[in-house]
């Protein structure tokens, strides 16, 4: 979380959480439309003069650049995991040109947008600032930096996310405003999301995820967040570098090599993604994750 975020922006439980709740539907809802802060603002039930300011405030960066952050994460999907032309992807993304696109998302991902879906369609996508390349899920030689960790038992204060992994950032947008109208923002410890659903045989609108960050026991959830112990215990963690659009083929490698090859076996337990730096201050290609699989202990 940035500094940015720990603004006290109201007392517990204001109507804040239900502004910012309402403003994070409405631009997931209309993604493809440029944002019109007079409208937002209505859909905020705040003053046009001053609904802007408390947002950024609150979230860490403009309404301009979310939308952008949001749509270019989108275009990263459909890059990867789509053969949509080049032009209808950048017109997804409200740009008025293939090059003005390209300029943008390279200087967000590292690579242009070809070379990005081209690197995916090898199952070699570099990272942008060095690293390894995430290799091909079958044959390949194990290039990841995994380790196996015992991590603790630790409270989470979630939010509850069904539909595309992919969109579970709305999820989390929702939780840092209600974190902030209630003023805790301060007391994460930490940023995870927990996967129920395996998405090979469930349906992406069906699956089943949850948004969370760690925090002590006596820190105080009330409805709309919940709260669970992680599972405390062995895991392999993959230790990954890059845009969140990638991470299937991390994950595909993970199961399909690593742990294939481990000696080790899955425990009956969600994985677990812990994020150790933030999408809003931080270029996709440096973005760092650690992929969680729950092992069983050893033999």
């Amino acid at each position: 979380m940035t500094q940015h975020e720990k603004q006290n922006v109201s007392p517990k439980d204001s109507g804040y959480i239900r502004r910012f709740t309402r403003v994070i539907e409405y631009i997931y809802a209309h993604l493809d439309e440029d944002p019109d802060l007079a409208t937002l603002a209505e859909v905020a039930a705040l003053s046009p003069w001053h609904w802007h300011r408390v947002w950024q405030s609150a979230y860490g960066e403009s309404i301009v650049a979310t939308v952008k952050r949001l749509r270019l994460h989108r275009a990263a999907a459909d890059l990867a995991y789509t053969d949509m032309p080049l032009g209808v992807v950048a017109d997804r993304a409200g740009y008025g040109s293939l090059e003005a696109f390209s300029r943008s998302f390279k200087q967000s991902y590292g690579q242009a947008p070809s070379a990005y879906r081209r690197a995916k369609s090898n199952h070699q996508v570099q990272p942008a600032h060095g690293g390894a390349p995430l290799p091909n899920p079958k044959g390949a030689k194990l290039m990841h930096d995994v380790e196996i960790k015992s991590l603790p038992a630790e409270k989470l204060a979630f939010l509850r996310h069904k539909g595309p992994y992919m969109q579970i950032g709305q999820a989390f947008e929702k939780l840092v405003g209600v974190l902030v109208g209630r003023n805790l923002i301060g007391q994460a410890q930490s940023t995870k999301a927990l996967f129920f659903s395996d998405p090979t045989r469930v349906p992406e609108d069906e699956l089943e995820s949850v948004a969370g960050v760690g925090v002590a026991e006596d820190f105080p959830v009330e409805a709309p967040l919940e709260a669970m112990e992680t599972r405390g215990g062995d895991y392999a963690v993959l230790h990954y570098k890059g845009p969140y659009a990638n991470m299937k083929l991390a994950y595909d490698w993970l199961y399909g090599e690593w742990l294939t090859q481990s000696g080790r076996e899955p425990a009956d337990a969600p994985c677990m993604e812990i994020y150790l730096n933030n999408p809003r201050d931080t270029a996709p290609a440096d973005l760092l994750t650690d992929i969680c699989l729950p092992l069983k202990p050893a033999a």
